[in-house]
């Protein structure tokens, strides 16, 4: 049997789909824990900064003087923000490999033929 089936044709297109799928989460993954490293590590420098001392923050492509509480209220916000897209595409990825792993089984009993067990 050299000719591939088009349902495993399908399933086969539908792996690599998924495939780039997961790649473009952990890519985004990957940009948002790098963003929220960033945010801890400012919050942790402008602990050592007094409440009166100039803290500017970037506004766009303009650097504005603020209030400490105001930038540090900011980031807190933001790692929030962060850490809930982080845990949203952490599901996402579990979901996408649970459907990668299950379509993966089927084209490998598929080519494997009905006639051999199966190693589940």
């Amino acid at each position: 049997m050299n000719q591939i089936s088009p349902k495993v044709q399908n399933q086969l297109a539908m792996l690599q789909q998924i495939q780039q799928q997961m790649q473009n989460v952990m890519a985004q993954k990957n940009q948002y824990e790098m963003a929220l490293r960033e945010a801890k590590r400012a919050v942790e420098e402008l602990a050592d900064v007094p409440e009166e001392g100039n803290v500017y923050m970037s506004v766009g492509t303009v650097m504005m003087q603020k209030k400490k509480e105001y930038v540090v209220l900011n980031l807190t916000e933001k790692q929030e923000t962060l850490d809930l897209r982080i845990k949203s595409l952490e599901k996402q990825e579990k979901m996408l490999q649970g459907k990668f792993e299950q379509i993966q089984a089927q084209v490998k009993q598929a080519i494997d033929g009905p006639g051999t067990p199966s190693a589940a």
